[in-house]
């Protein structure tokens, strides 16, 4: 079984999603960030940099940390979304999730959705940094179904939840129409709604 320690963050719910697509045994333990559960000393043992999500292969006694490294484990575990043929662009696209997708959108999250008005050069800096990875997902997903390819991998299920706060973003998804004909046909995969739905059942994907 697999025991994942998470939170409702796009990091979390790349895990919930995978779990759900792959549709083994797995629980969730609940992490509450606002009490600060990630900076225990038990969960440190386990997350070294006190971030989530982590996982538990209790079958394995195996612990991961890193969603980028959780993913890679569980497809190749699982041999799901994870052709050994195409690992080569599928780690590309999941590593620019992991290095530059994330980073900087939640760098917008912080300026322009937490704290508005406190740093004008944040928000412009980070508000045109993310306008720019719209776009570019936009031109990879107009010559490519899905970002590795033709075949939906875990560089798919990395990057999706960080656009599903695209209404944080104020940038307009509907404007990319590649963009949103990929989140849009992600977000009605039933793994995908339950794997988003891991807190709270009546949460679903917000539209475009």
């Amino acid at each position: 079984m697999i025991e994942l320690f998470s939170s409702d963050t796009p990091n979390g719910k790349k895990i919930t999603i995978l779990l759900e697509e792959i549709g083994c045994d797995f629980k969730i333990t609940l992490m509450d960030l606002s009490k600060d559960d990630q900076f225990k000393p038990s969960f440190k043992k386990i997350s070294p940099f006190s971030k989530i999500p982590v996982i538990i292969d209790h079958e394995n006694k195996t612990s991961v940390f890193e969603s980028g490294a959780i993913l890679i484990y569980l497809a190749e575990k699982y041999n799901k979304f994870y052709e050994v043929k195409d690992r080569n662009i599928i780690n590309q696209w999941l590593m620019a999730q992991m290095g530059i997708i994330g980073p900087m959108l939640g760098q917008h999250h912080q300026f322009h959705h937490y704290n508005p008005g406190k740093s004008n050069f944040g928000e412009e800096r980070f508000f045109k940094i993310a306008k720019r990875l719209y776009s570019e997902l936009d031109e990879r997903l107009s010559k490519s179904k899905y970002l590795a390819g033709d075949d939906y991998t875990i560089a798919d299920i990395a990057t999706w939840p960080w656009i599903a706060r695209h209404e944080w973003h104020d940038i307009g998804l509907k404007n990319y129409i590649n963009l949103s004909k990929w989140y849009i046909n992600i977000s009605k995969r039933e793994a995908v709604i339950k794997g988003y739905q891991f807190k709270n059942k009546k949460d679903l994907p917000p539209q475009p």
